[in-house]
């Protein structure tokens, strides 16, 4: 099998996709948020998280975009 040529046993291979799994859901998940604040013409938890940053002197208006 291909986990025993890349030195991996199949229990770390499960825990590794396990991880792999829930990375990636919680990544659509905070997207499909984001674009449904976005359509609905609010502000999205990231935007309004770096518009915070951006006020406190961390980064220029001219630097955020």
């Amino acid at each position: 099998m291909i986990w025993s040529e890349l030195g991996i046993s199949g229990g770390t291979a499960l825990i590794v996709l396990c991880a792999l799994y829930f990375i990636v859901k919680w990544a659509v998940r905070n997207g499909i948020r984001e674009a449904h604040a976005s359509i609905n013409g609010e502000k999205g938890r990231l935007r309004r998280l770096w518009e915070g940053f951006a006020q406190e002197g961390g980064v220029s208006e001219e630097e955020a975009g």
